[in-house]
């Protein structure tokens, strides 16, 4: 086929590619009778009040959910009466992916099961299970409990499977197909990065629009248990400290550090991070900026001569809906930027982005990507996709 005859077909064809890693949660809305534009403008974006919600543990104050708990006549137990669950369906068209030139059909590309809500006061959960990701059953992601007002404040614990970089933007809750490249970064063979890992979490807010977030990691990722059942294979682990501030009503700005190390056959590899993010929102308008800073001292585990990688990155992001919350169509821009000592790690992307709302929770978007600079040929990504979760 011509190339002349293959963008009228991409037009003609491209009608499933589902963009978006986002999570939307059906059963919130379906517990409290709600509308998903309460959290979510457009879904999966969080508006302020859904990140309300989000840390209070999927609660809303002041507003039971009828008939949300089953009537044991045992005060003692908490009992979900319907366990709260929610589907998500991806399938894509892809044209010239990785500079392929092909019309790629893929799907089901992600089908997932979605689950979360409270245990019983101050106790939540949240987890999603992959019934299959690019053809294959992938299993848990994000998975974890969470205690909320510990001791009475503002203090909130999550314990288990999360993203390291949920506190600075939540990648789950992006609008592109085009991912945040420096989150996912792994250097040499090192396997810390900002994205899934299992540990702790700490946050806590102050009056003042100050933010803080620790968290403890194995720094490992989602790697299987060992053959004793032990999931973290050294004896250290990593730590993040992240504190943002409300500059003004429309202003946010944060700083964060890492500091990990990982041992392979005997030999270590220690690293650090740096980082600042800004956030600017008006109704309308929306420009998020992330910059990471990374420094590996011995990440391929060489007992001679070991070789340090620097390798600094980030992504600035432009969002626009022309009538702020009810809008019903919206466009988005994102840059990405990842420059290494490891050539592999080299990366560039700029991309345009629309979506329309068909409903709620029904998306419809166009995205177009250029890739000026990876470990592949330069390329151009055009996808014409749907949404849904239910």
């Amino acid at each position: 086929m011509g190339k002349h005859l293959r963008i009228p077909l991409l037009g003609l064809l491209l009608i499933f590619f589902l963009t978006s890693e986002a999570l939307p949660i059906p059963a919130f809305a379906r517990k409290y009778s709600l509308s998903c534009k309460v959290c979510h403008t457009p879904f999966p974006k969080l508006k302020p009040y859904g990140d309300d919600f989000a840390g209070n543990g999927f609660v809303i104050e002041d507003k039971e959910a009828p008939r949300y708990y089953q009537d044991t006549g045992d005060n003692w137990l908490s009992l979900l009466r319907e366990l709260p669950i929610a589907i998500r369906f991806d399938g894509f068209l892809s044209f010239n992916n990785a500079g392929n030139e092909r019309l790629d059909f893929s799907t089901p590309f992600v089908i997932k099961l979605l689950s979360g809500g409270e245990i019983t006061k101050n106790i939540s959960y949240y987890l999603y299970f992959f019934f299959s990701e690019q053809g294959e059953v992938a299993g848990l992601e994000d998975a974890f409990i969470i205690l909320n007002n510990v001791f009475n404040t503002d203090l909130d614990v999550y314990l288990g499977q999360f993203q390291v970089s949920d506190p600075l933007f939540k990648r789950e809750l992006r609008l592109t197909y085009e991912d945040y490249r420096i989150y996912k970064v792994k250097v040499g063979q090192a396997r810390a990065n900002l994205a899934y890992d299992r540990g702790l979490m700490l946050t806590y807010g102050l009056p003042t629009g100050t933010d803080f977030t620790f968290e403890l990691v194995n720094g490992l990722g989602l790697e299987p248990a060992d053959n004793l059942g032990t999931f973290d294979t050294d004896k250290y682990k990593n730590v993040l400290l992240r504190v943002s501030q409300d500059v003004t009503e429309a202003i946010r700005a944060g700083a964060f550090g890492y500091l990990g190390k990982e041992r392979q056959e005997n030999i270590n590899n220690s690293l650090w991070m740096l980082g600042a993010d800004f956030s600017w929102s008006l109704p309308k308008l929306e420009l998020n900026v992330q910059y990471v800073e990374r420094q590996d001292k011995n990440p391929y585990f060489i007992l001679e001569n070991p070789q340090k990688i620097e390798t600094r990155g980030g992504f600035a992001e432009l969002l626009y809906f022309p009538k702020g919350d009810d809008s019903r169509w919206y466009l988005a821009g994102l840059f990405n930027w990842i420059d290494s000592d490891q050539e592999d790690l080299k990366y560039s992307s700029a991309g345009v982005h629309y979506g329309y709302l068909l409903r709620r929770n029904v998306r419809a978007t166009i995205e177009g990507t250029y890739v000026f600079r990876s470990d592949l040929p330069d390329h151009f990504r055009i996808g014409l996709g749907l949404i849904t979760a239910f």
